[in-house]
């Protein structure tokens, strides 16, 4: 299936926009085997654009974006498997850089024998086309999980720190419930309520419709 525009994304005044590619396989941590549908975003205009997260189907990945428009860049919200099991061969054939947090070295190591090409720094930013995407350190999901926001297109990446419905799972290693509720609550909630989340998985929300729910999930726990 090839990557769809979402439609209720307005491209930036320089044309940018969001398409979202789904790919299935399995996310595979702590002897576990999980079988998963991941979200592929790609955001830019006609001549360049970021991948974030190329999940399990490179192939169909790399077809999703025409010869002409290049890869500036290929983003990892965190470093389990489900989320970069497409990584290395996405950069082979675009010859884009792998950007992921150090923290999530220990994770992205169970996959692959080499470095990320480049380091994401909370408060980075990344620019494509007339839009920049500021990184935002969001640990507890995993020690290096980043969101990506683009306040021109009124959208976060949240990878898998926030869903439709609450926090990612903190029920694994290296993850921990405490940290991905002081992530969610001090670095996503105090965005634009009008902000539309865009997951690692499923279906999009905005902060709006989370925010209230903050003590409900404090409740539940993991």
């Amino acid at each position: 299936m090839p990557a769809e525009l979402v439609p209720d994304i307005a491209p930036s005044a320089g044309g940018v926009r969001v398409e979202r590619l789904v790919t299935s396989g399995t996310f595979e941590l702590d002897g576990g085997s999980w079988e998963v549908d991941n979200n592929v975003w790609i955001v830019g205009d006609d001549k360049e654009c970021v991948v974030i997260d190329p999940a399990h189907d490179a192939r169909a990945i790399v077809k999703s974006v025409p010869h002409d428009r290049k890869v500036t860049a290929v983003l990892c919200t965190h470093a389990h498997n489900d989320h970069i099991n497409g990584v290395g061969e996405v950069c082979d054939a675009t010859r884009a850089p792998a950007y992921l947090h150090p923290d999530d070295r220990v994770l992205w190591d169970a996959v692959y024998p080499v470095t990320p090409d480049r380091e994401l720094r909370d408060g980075d930013t990344i620019t494509v086309g007339d839009v920049e995407l500021h990184v935002i350190h969001t640990p507890g999901h995993s020690p290096g999980a980043c969101c990506f926001y683009a306040p021109q297109l009124g959208v976060v990446f949240s990878g898998d720190t926030l869903f439709n419905g609450g926090p990612g799972a903190t029920g694994r290693s290296y993850s921990d419930f405490p940290t991905i509720i002081d992530s969610i609550r001090d670095k996503l909630l105090t965005l634009p309520d009008e902000t539309v989340v865009l997951t690692g998985h499923g279906d999009s929300t905005v902060i709006g419709a989370e925010a209230p729910h903050l003590q409900e999930w404090l409740d539940r726990g993991q």
